[in-house]
């Protein structure tokens, strides 16, 4: 990845960072809302790879691996413990199979990528819908009304 991709990747993730922060309500819209961009990131990139368009293939999946970094180095392994670290060795898989898949064209890794990616999604927003997810989420005030 030459340092120019690199730079764009982590202007992508403070960029998705910033517009989550200031549009969801919690951080987990925000992790959902980065896995479903390196989702597209890699649903793009597989188009270019069947079109044999390596320049653009490279710069999608160099953004998806971006975006999944952001989710690596996110991650709370203080607050996380066991599950911290083990979604961080998977991030970091995912990272590996991308450069993979970019350099051997591989649709098969990009498949591999994408069904972890969705699983994990899944494990997010079923939290989503838990009692604990609650506990992360800030407080909100209703405004008073006046009759």
């Amino acid at each position: 990845m030459s340092s120019s991709s690199k730079h764009g990747a982590l202007g992508e993730y403070r960029s998705n960072n910033a517009y989550g922060a200031a549009a969801a309500d919690d951080r987990l819209q925000l992790i959902l809302h980065m896995m479903q961009g390196a989702l597209s990131r890699i649903a793009t990139a597989r188009g270019h790879m069947v079109r044999k368009d390596a320049a653009q293939k490279g710069e999608e999946l160099s953004r998806a691996i971006g975006l999944i970094d952001g989710l690596r180095t996110s991650l709370d392994r203080d607050q996380g413990g066991d599950i911290a670290g083990n979604l961080e060795a998977l991030y970091d898989y995912m990272m590996r199979r991308l450069v993979e898949a970019n350099l051997n064209d591989s649709t098969e890794i990009l498949d591999e990528v994408e069904e972890l990616l969705r699983e994990i999604q899944s494990g997010w927003e079923g939290l989503m819908k838990s009692p604990e997810a609650q506990l992360l989420k800030p407080e909100q005030t209703t405004p008073a009304t006046s009759a």
